[in-house]
């Protein structure tokens, strides 16, 4: 298996990854082909796939912010079962982001991610993959050490057409023994994150002018 790295819609591999995105995530969490161009194209952004023979078998799409020595988990997508993609991709993943640590000369403080929660969820099928059922993923990414921030989150689809996806928890994988986030840098961070998206619905908006005066956010068991 080979971790490959994408980094524009014409590479060949980018259709195969984003038609097994359209067949296992809803659509509010699927951008359209072609706005993935410029996303593609900002150095923060990693993208990269799983590879078996010609078949792309898995993919990862982070993010890495040197200046603020932050990581953002956009999704993991195993697309098929008992060959171990989700273990390699985490460990690629892993890999790239402390060789790209140490090639700025920082340390991480740790990950974020928007994680399902199972239990709000209306979807559970996701392509039929027990892989990616969101109870299995939500205790795998427990396993890893996320933790979930004590707040009620909401983000904007990603169709851009305003409406609030509400079926996840915003997470936090510390990499030091912390107990809270400011709010503050939360919220700075989500209006940086979601910049891409012109539309947002207001309980959006909202949960930003919460967490902007709300303190030290609690980091809690996933």
């Amino acid at each position: 298996m080979e971790y490959v790295q994408i980094s524009g819609i014409n590479d060949p591999l980018f259709p195969k990854m984003h038609k097994l995105m359209q067949e296992v995530f809803p659509a509010e969490e699927v951008l359209e082909y072609s706005l993935w161009e410029g996303p593609l194209q900002d150095p923060t952004i990693r993208m990269f796939v799983a590879v078996e023979g010609d078949e792309v078998v898995g993919a990862t799409e982070y993010r890495f912010y040197p200046d603020r020595k932050l990581s953002m988990t956009d999704f993991t997508l195993i697309g098929k079962e008992g060959m171990g993609v989700g273990p390699f991709l985490a460990k690629k993943r892993h890999e790239d982001l402390m060789k790209l640590s140490f090639e700025h000369g920082i340390e991480l403080t740790g990950v974020f991610a928007e994680i399902y929660d199972p239990y709000r969820a209306e979807r559970h099928d996701f392509g039929g993959l027990q892989a990616m059922n969101p109870f299995v993923r939500r205790e795998v990414l427990a396993h890893l050490g996320f933790k979930r921030l004590d707040f009620t989150y909401v983000h904007p689809s990603w169709t851009n057409e305003g409406d609030a996806v509400s079926e996840l928890d915003f997470c936090f994988l510390p990499f030091a023994d912390v107990e809270s986030i400011p709010g503050e840098e939360i919220a700075d961070f989500l209006k940086m994150y979601y910049a891409i998206l012109s539309e947002k619905p207001q309980a959006w908006q909202d949960m930003i002018t919460h967490l902007e005066s709300a303190g030290e956010v609690k980091l809690l068991a996933l």
